[in-house]
């Protein structure tokens, strides 16, 4: 995942100085900020001098999927107040697919958060290099943006793998997508989370009862 994560860092920095920003721009938004998908979005969002409240309210819109993943993250297998602090901020789409799966319930604290540190430093390390060499690519080069939806698609792939048929859970999950994208267009993706865990739940809910009554 920590390999994988290298093209997509420097599709990203070659993507900041390609928008006219400094290369160091890549660098210090990945080590600090480390937001995945809206890096992409902020940099749209600087370029055009966006208010900080817009970019306030999109940076919660994009990451309040985080929320969701808090339901199933296994913070509470990481030890102390810093590594609990480190491994909240550091808790991105890769780190949640790794770590709550089937085999990893058994990871340790040190495990889970070298996993994490491991792939931020992969990110930072890989959209400073994308930024530094970013000149070097023709402006003509073009489906650069194209990474994270690749990325998206192989750990959509995996999630599906590690399903091991549960068919249920893989048709709520697209019908989620699809409903949200109809009746919630602007808000797609906090609106297709809440549908998909408010179906979850009441899917877990009846299967507890039926278990109950048999």
């Amino acid at each position: 995942m920590g390999l994988a994560m290298i093209p997509l860092g420097l599709a990203f920095g070659t993507l900041v100085v390609q928008s006219g920003l400094d290369w160091w721009w890549a660098g210090l938004s990945a080590a600090l900020i480390y937001g995945g998908s809206f890096e992409f979005l902020l940099i749209g969002m600087v370029t055009a001098a966006a208010p900080l409240v817009s970019i306030a309210v999109a940076a919660f819109l994009v990451n309040a999927r985080h929320v969701f993943y808090a339901l199933s993250f296994p913070l509470h297998r990481v030890r102390g107040r810093l590594g609990k602090t480190y491994s909240t901020f550091a808790l991105t789409d890769e780190a949640y697919a790794l770590t709550s799966t089937e085999h990893s319930r058994s990871w340790s604290s040190p495990r889970i958060l070298w996993v994490q540190l491991f792939m931020h430093l992969y990110w930072a390390g890989s959209a400073t290099a994308g930024a530094l060499l970013g000149a070097l690519v023709p402006d003509s080069v073009t489906g650069l943006d194209c990474a994270l939806t690749a990325l998206f698609t192989v750990l959509a792939l995996d999630a599906i793998r590690d399903l091991h048929g549960d068919v249920p859970t893989l048709v709520l999950a697209p019908l989620s997508a699809v409903a949200a994208r109809l009746v919630f267009p602007d808000q797609m993706l906090l609106a297709a989370f809440a549908l998909f865990t408010t179906g979850l739940l009441a899917r877990h809910l009846a299967t507890g009862r039926k278990h109950r009554h048999a």
